[in-house]
């Protein structure tokens, strides 16, 4: 039995999302974003206290893209990956990874805007690079689409992949802080992404708890 101990909205998402893109049993445990975390049972899942932490085949995994790698090679079939010797594996790792660029500066300003909860406690400078390194990574995306390659609707020329789940998800939420609108190409990228079950399935429950509940724009000068 799989099993992915998960918090809502985090970089536990994009297992989920591929879990269910794979159509493979498996079970979640989802985990409040606090420092339960923390706890001896969980460390010896997840040394650093992070999630996502999978237990597969009596083995113990952590880290988000690590993960859907091996994932995508344990079950080929569902032709997410992409293997050595494909013409798309330069491609699939590259834009896998781009995944944790993106989420870097999503993570910084979840920081700013969420986590430091008292307004003297932000810096609106950081705020403003983290922004516009974000909105780098959406032209950098946005280039990739514009690619003047027929059919070109998803990352990698051969389709859909677990490159434009982790990137995507990556994406979805930075939107909670910089919108996708300016870039025509990722807005509908990200909206045929969100299209498909595989993601609506990834969405939180009602009742479990989020980490975003509203969009955090800058603050007016």
């Amino acid at each position: 039995m799989i099993v992915l101990h998960h918090v809502p909205q985090s970089r536990s998402m994009r297992v989920l999302w591929l879990l269910n893109e794979l159509e493979v049993p498996f079970a979640v445990r989802v985990h409040p974003f606090d420092k339960t975390l923390r706890s001896p049972e969980y460390l010896s899942l997840s040394p650093a206290g992070r999630v996502p932490a999978l237990e597969i085949d009596g083995e113990r995994m952590f880290e988000s893209l690590a993960i859907m790698e091996y994932l995508c090679e344990r079950f080929p079939e569902a032709g997410l990956g992409r293997l050595p010797r494909d013409m798309d594996r330069m491609g699939f790792l590259t834009w896998l990874h781009f995944a944790e660029t993106v989420s870097q500066h999503v993570a910084a300003l979840t920081q700013q805007h969420v986590l430091l909860r008292e307004a003297w406690m932000r810096s609106e400078t950081v705020m403003r690079l983290e922004a516009k390194r974000l909105e780098k990574c959406y032209a950098a995306i946005e280039a990739r689409l514009s690619t003047p390659i027929e059919n070109r609707d998803y990352l990698l020329t051969s389709g859909f992949s677990a490159a434009d789940i982790a990137t995507g998800q990556a994406v979805w939420l930075g939107r909670h802080f910089v919108p996708t609108e300016p870039f025509a190409e990722v807005t509908r990228w990200l909206a045929r992404l969100m299209d498909r079950d595989g993601f609506q399935k990834s969405l939180p429950a009602d009742g479990e708890p989020v980490i975003y509940e509203q969009d955090y724009p800058m603050p007016e000068a």
